[in-house]
């Protein structure tokens, strides 16, 4: 395998969780005695670039289908993230009716409708159908497709191109990341403003954050990373935000090299100052992570285990694709968690990958009254626990295991 970016052969192995399904492939109850397809989950460091990185091994179009489970709209913390965004933008750049904001993987419509609501004109660019759709529902107009260099052409000879082009968790996805970076700078203005959103690696490696890693995601990214990768194809950082979403990630901002209207804040040397000093550029600091995930794996087994025992009951809440890696990387089948509560109902009724757990909505949840509910998406427990705060009335409790061990009464 190569380096999706610089070429080079890869051999460091940053991570082997061994073998999963695609997380986000949940199963009907008429598949479940039907053979699961699993594939390699294997990430590498380049030691040149310091892209970590998994290798295709299930193609991005079987990924995002129309049978695409995950909707965007479902999380209020995250509607609530994407309306301060909105605002943060219109206020720093003055985007107005005569401006156009451009999503790659708008999903549901869950941001670009903040936008519409302001006569901001908008696009949502979506690959899965039935995300898209749900977006057209809002009023927000989508193409169906997926972005990269060709797309990107396509719309531009149609006069369509970006004062703002957006994407929050898109880039990790992308196999193919130059390609979608040169689109990107096809689709733009030249003075527009690229922002993307994306979980910074240096939080995944301080907060052993590797249920974050699946087939969906083909890259994990730090910011001295990303900038290289920006640079070769023309498109210059101008400023970076850390901000807490998904366990702590990175917002870039990018322009056209040529584009003088911007100034480079100090953030840019602030944060490749930050990285360089945390070790990111040296192989070192990637090392040793097998140990932190496998000491999660023990630590979280010989729990349900021993609550097993103890004649417990225990459930889970957030049918995620973080959820479905634990579970995978640990062995954990239905018999140590019975049920998987989640508010989407494109999950519920059907069945986790591999696992095999079923999801069932919040009324199945307050009757069976289990003595643990595990958080699968950690990154959402506050918003979660104090969603299901009566568990307490029954003495229920709380179960997180990243970034180690720890019980929420």
């Amino acid at each position: 395998m190569q380096c999706r970016f610089c070429k080079t052969a890869l051999k460091d192995v940053f991570i082997d969780l061994v073998n999963a399904p695609a997380s986000n492939s949940f199963l009907t109850a008429g598949q479940l005695n039907e053979p699961e397809t699993f594939y390699p989950l294997k990430v590498y460091t380049c030691h040149k670039c310091f892209l970590v990185q998994v290798d295709e091994y299930k193609k991005s179009g079987a990924i995002f289908d129309s049978n695409y489970v995950y909707f965007s709209s479902y999380s209020t913390s995250w509607l609530q993230h994407a309306k301060e965004y909105t605002e943060q933008m219109v206020r720093r750049f003055g985007y107005n009716e005569d401006s156009l904001v451009v999503e790659v993987a708008s999903n549901d419509g869950y941001l670009l409708q903040y936008f519409k609501q302001k006569n901001i004109p908008v696009l949502g660019i979506e690959p899965t159908a039935n995300t898209a759709e749900a977006a057209k529902e809002k009023g927000v107009d989508s193409v169906i497709d997926f972005f990269g260099s060709r797309l990107a052409g396509e719309l531009t000879a149609k006069h369509i191109k970006a004062d703002l082009l957006l994407g929050n968790n898109v880039l990790a996805h992308v196999p193919d990341i130059m390609d979608f970076v040169a689109g990107l700078k096809i689709m733009l203005k030249e003075t527009g403003v690229v922002t993307m959103e994306f979980p910074h690696l240096m939080q995944l490696i301080d907060n052993n954050q590797f249920d974050t890693i699946y087939h969906e995601h083909f890259s994990y990214l730090s910011f001295h990373t990303v900038k290289q990768i920006f640079e070769s194809q023309g498109l210059q950082m101008f400023d970076v935000e850390e901000i807490p979403t998904h366990g702590g990630s990175l917002r870039i901002y990018a322009k056209h090299i040529a584009d003088t209207t911007k100034e480079i804040t100090p953030n840019v040397t602030d944060l490749l100052t930050k990285e360089r000093e945390k070790g990111l550029n040296g192989l070192a600091y990637y090392e040793h992570f097998q140990q932190k995930a496998l000491k999660v794996k023990l630590d979280l087994t010989e729990f349900l285990i021993e609550q097993k025992r103890a004649g417990k009951k225990i459930a889970a809440y957030g049918a995620a694709a973080k959820g479905n890696t634990m579970l995978n990387y640990c062995g954990i089948k239905n018999d140590l968690i019975g049920f998987v509560v989640d508010a989407n109902p494109h999950k519920q009724n059907k069945f986790l990958p591999a696992s095999h757990i079923p999801v069932v909505n919040e009324q199945f949840l307050k009757d069976n009254q289990p003595d643990f509910v595990v958080i699968f998406p950690w990154n959402l427990k506050d918003e979660i626990t104090r969603q299901l705060a009566y568990i307490k009335d029954w003495g229920g409790k709380f179960l997180v295991a990243v970034p180690h061990l720890q019980i929420i009464e």
